[in-house]
């Protein structure tokens, strides 16, 4: 099932709403470190930037446009990577919340989670014995009983004010249902062709890190969406390397970031974004694919452009 080598687009997300200040250095929180780490990333090779924003005082998440408008506008002019805002947000978020920075910058692509999931890390808390800021092992444990709501309203919402911005979407799919979901609304015509499907794999709650499991989504995929998509791969923790390169050996694009994994190899914590898109850009050129510029990811996904956005 393996294509010929192509052109690879490689997303970046710099610095999520699951993995705390506490457990790297390196994941950015202060605006300041986020805009250089995308920077940097966006120079490795990423073709997109994929944002979520911290409380600069706390390190915790936040939906606050007014952070967001702290380090959007320097990467907006330092790279032409195409920024990636995040609808999700974290599990704890109103849809409100998790919309304002979209709803106020309108960039080239949004996240759109496909359905609603438990989203569990809280095994990560008995691996740490001191903490960087007090909210941090509270909100680790509560994930426990997270449910991440994404119900059919909530996400036709999201379509429909994001609707007149022209911003298309990074659909992200943690299991064979979500892609039953996003066929729905394609069927509804709210979700456009192409679209961009990230699959998801190894978060606590969605469907599993299996080699099979990849080839189970891209044939469902396949089945759905025919030639009407374009297919990423992101997996969290020590499976990110192995199965983005599988992915991108059948065809598919990959995802890479602190968001997803905090490492680098095994036991061995990644020094920034920039590291792990070096990493997987190395071997993907290795294997004899190109990668992607940023104008070639526009085109490819059928993106309006940066200027076109309100980030400036």
């Amino acid at each position: 099932m393996a294509k010929k080598p192509g052109k690879v687009i490689i997303t970046c997300a710099i610095t999520g709403a699951i993995h705390t200040p506490t457990l790297s250095d390196a994941l950015p929180y202060r605006p300041a470190d986020i805009a250089q780490q995308a920077v940097d990333a966006a120079k490795a090779g990423a073709a997109i930037l994929h944002l979520h924003a911290r409380d600069p005082q706390t390190g915790a998440p936040t939906g606050n446009p007014d952070i967001f408008a702290e380090f959007l506008p320097r990467i907006h002019d330092e790279t032409d990577a195409v920024i990636n805002l995040t609808t999700g947000g974290s599990p704890e978020m109103t849809v409100e919340e998790r919309l304002r920075a979209a709803l106020r910058f309108r960039p080239e692509m949004c996240s759109l989670n496909m359905g609603s999931m438990n989203f569990a890390f809280h095994g990560m808390v008995g691996k740490i014995e001191k903490w960087k800021f007090p909210w941090e092992k509270q909100y680790i444990l509560d994930s426990e009983h997270f449910i991440f709501r994404n119900t059919f309203k909530d996400v036709a919402r999201v379509y429909e004010l994001m609707g007149d911005f022209g911003t298309r979407y990074e659909h992200e799919c943690y299991d064979i249902g979500h892609l039953y979901n996003l066929a729905y609304f394609l069927d509804k015509g709210l979700a456009k062709p192409p679209l961009f499907v990230q699959s998801i794999f190894g978060i606590l709650g969605g469907i599993g890190p299996d080699l099979d499991n990849v080839m189970f989504m891209r044939q469902t995929a396949d089945r759905l969406f025919g030639e009407d998509y374009v297919w990423s791969v992101l997996a969290a923790g020590r499976h990110q390397m192995p199965l983005i390169t599988q992915a991108a050996l059948l065809g598919g694009n990959v995802r890479v970031g602190l968001e997803d994994s905090l490492y680098i190899g095994r036991g061995q914590l990644a020094a920034s974004n920039a590291e792990q898109v070096s990493k997987i850009r190395r071997i993907l050129e290795e294997l004899g694919y190109q990668i992607a510029t940023a104008s070639e990811a526009r085109t490819m996904l059928a993106l309006k452009g940066k200027q076109a956005t309100s980030i400036r």
